[in-house]
């Protein structure tokens, strides 16, 4: 079992994580993944192998279409996928489950995403709204058949079901066949906890990792991708980063766009330079101030953080995505997948070794 960033020593900022140091400590958070995993060989096109998945994230227990979040997102550079971006722009509500998966199966997630809510709310698109399904990507065809479709609506409305606090990293989810830093990449998740004079709240953040080179990867300001040297197997392209941060905090649309673009830095500080075809795209929400999408009494008050106050949850979405970044790095175990294509675990002893080297490593 390959150990998480913070547990052999590392540590982004000062700032205290929640319990479990994932996202899911924002209260009624929930995470679920499905995985499919099937095949070896060289790639039979339609058939496999296949090492891809889906990953769903439920910002609160009840129905995101009665009771949307307050949401945004941020793309920092657009080479990517994100369903829904206009009317979260346009509302600034996130009103279903954000889903995470591979670039061509975005249609088939958003189509199964529909037909789970309509499930849940029968009247959608009939004497009430319809709905625009919230879906992103990264490719992860060096090592699945992407070509084969291989995710099905069976696989999205279990991750849907296995949604809980424990949230697993690594090579899992939308995670599966996903490359960082020419090492093997996925799911990583991290949390903070701010205190601010309005009150204490939990900012935690969750990437999806498939982006990078090798020589850019940098932990706690050390160039350790460099030091290593190149891995024995690297790809072509540098692929992408969903980065999904969540907070109790009371913030608006507004205040939720300036978080998000702070995530950005905790992607910096890991080494990324957001190559040309890189898709980094930020999704951000608050679980206070939720809306009650029937309330027809024409005026809503809710209590906003002031902007004075926010320092704390800029400083909170840079560590925890730095770090959410790194886990994934940490958790995935080497993968290998279509045509013999390799993606190495990160070699952590000799990482650690470098680290401590330069001093970076506490208690140790």
């Amino acid at each position: 079992m390959r150990a998480r960033a913070r547990e052999t020593g590392i540590w982004f900022g000062e700032l205290p994580t929640g319990p479990k140091n994932m996202l899911t400590d924002v209260s009624g958070v929930k995470v679920g993944h499905c995985s499919i995993i099937r095949g070896n060989g060289p790639l039979k096109l339609g058939e496999g192998p296949v090492r891809t998945g889906v990953t769903a994230i439920l910002p609160h227990n009840g129905s995101m279409y009665e009771r949307p979040v307050k949401g945004t997102y941020f793309d920092f550079n657009g080479c990517g996928g994100l369903g829904g971006a206009l009317q979260i722009r346009e509302f600034g509500v996130i009103d279903t489950p954000i889903m995470l998966t591979n670039t061509m199966s975005m249609g088939t997630v958003s189509e199964a995403l529909i037909r789970y809510m309509i499930k849940q709310n029968p009247r959608i698109g009939v004497n009430n709204d319809t709905i625009i399904p919230i879906v992103s990507e990264c490719d992860d065809s060096h090592l699945n058949d992407a070509q084969g479709l291989h995710v099905r609506e069976e696989h999205v409305l279990a991750a849907l079901a296995a949604a809980g606090t424990e949230v697993h990293e690594g090579a899992v989810g939308a995670g599966t066949g996903m490359v960082c830093h020419d090492y093997k990449g996925g799911i990583g998740t991290s949390s903070r906890v701010v205190s601010t004079p309005a009150g204490k709240y939990t900012l935690g953040t969750l990437v999806l990792t498939n982006h990078g080179d090798w020589s850019e990867l940098r932990i706690d300001g050390v160039p350790v991708g460099s030091i290593l040297g190149s891995p024995p197997t690297t790809r072509k392209e540098h692929g992408s980063i969903v980065m999904v941060v969540g907070t109790d905090a009371p913030v608006d649309s507004r205040q939720l766009q300036r978080i998000a673009r702070r995530a950005i830095m905790g992607l910096a500080v890991t080494g990324s330079s957001s190559h040309n075809g890189s898709g980094d795209i930020v999704l951000a929400f608050s679980t206070a101030n939720v809306v009650e999408r029937f309330a027809r009494n024409g005026l809503v008050t809710e209590k906003l953080m002031t902007d004075m106050d926010i320092d704390g949850l800029f400083r909170a979405a840079v560590d925890s995505t730095a770090e959410s970044i790194i886990n994934s790095l940490f958790k995935a175990e080497s993968m290998e997948g279509r045509d013999g294509n390799m993606a190495l675990a990160l070699p952590i002893d000799q990482a650690l070794e470098v680290l401590r080297e330069h001093g970076r490593l506490r208690g140790r």
